[in-house]
């Protein structure tokens, strides 16, 4: 995860937050899925989205290295960016292990590294930044003539439907009952929530609006329903029945 520029403590508390959090954070299913289906439906559904191979990409909130792998996998050449050192270490040691090629950058959401890149991508990084239309416009000045795709999710029923608002409470009662392990190792503070005008999440509606408001342009948005059904593929009948966050993608660009 990366956040931009904010005021110094927010930023340091930010900073440090995701530093810590990268020792455990591919624990979990939902920041590192590691089943084969579920890798291969973000395979597939990221060759969908972006230019063909061997187009250069921007992963930026890299994070731990998901988005990344998955390109460099594909042929794409992948230039890896994110704040926290503790995150990027792991996505540095998993690449070598694989013998993957991924260019590594340690800086913030505002600050991309010079391109041009043919495509940014990112995962779940822009309701953790403190003034994403300005990281959106830093992106778009790194790749002028390229492609946006913001990967994103509903994980609070916001905006949903009603049937999505059900299945969020009813997967809220059946982690009561299984107590899986935690997304994180804490929880952000009141300062840094403060700094965040995106904190509970986007909407959908909220995140066509911030790409369409930004030099990307005109966007279009789709559900990755092959993602959500990779996720919940063999985890049994009330995984099935009660389904998972609704996952999504806007896409911006050429």
């Amino acid at each position: 995860m990366s956040a931009g520029d904010t005021e110094p403590g927010a930023a340091g508390d930010i900073r440090d937050f995701w530093d810590v959090d990268a020792a455990t954070y591919d624990n979990s299913p939902s920041h590192y899925p590691q089943r084969p289906q579920e890798q291969a439906a973000w395979a597939a559904t990221l060759r969908r989205l972006l230019p063909a191979p061997p187009a250069a990409v921007l992963d930026m909130g890299a994070g731990t290295g998901f988005l990344s792998l998955l390109l460099a996998a594909q042929g794409y050449q992948v230039t890896a960016a994110d704040f926290a050192s503790g995150m990027l270490a792991r996505l540095k040691a998993k690449a070598a292990d694989r013998g993957l090629p991924v260019q590594v950058i340690e800086t913030d959401a505002v600050h991309p590294p010079d391109g041009p890149f043919d495509a940014v991508v990112e995962r779940h990084l822009v309701w953790t930044l403190p003034d994403p239309a300005a990281a959106l416009a830093a992106w778009h000045a790194v790749a002028p003539e390229g492609r946006l795709v913001l990967v994103e999710g509903s994980w609070s029923g916001r905006g949903g439907s009603a049937a999505d608002r059900l299945r969020l409470r009813a997967r809220a009662l059946a982690d009561l009952i299984r107590k899986p392990a935690p997304d994180h190792h804490g929880h952000y503070t009141e300062q840094m929530n403060a700094a965040l005008p995106h904190r509970g999440g986007l909407t959908p509606d909220e995140a066509v609006a911030l790409a369409e408001a930004s030099p990307w342009g005109r966007a279009r948005i789709e559900r990755l329903r092959d993602v959500e059904w990779a996720v919940t593929e063999g985890l049994g009948p009330l995984d099935s029945l009660i389904g998972t966050h609704p996952r999504w993608a806007v896409i911006a660009g050429r």
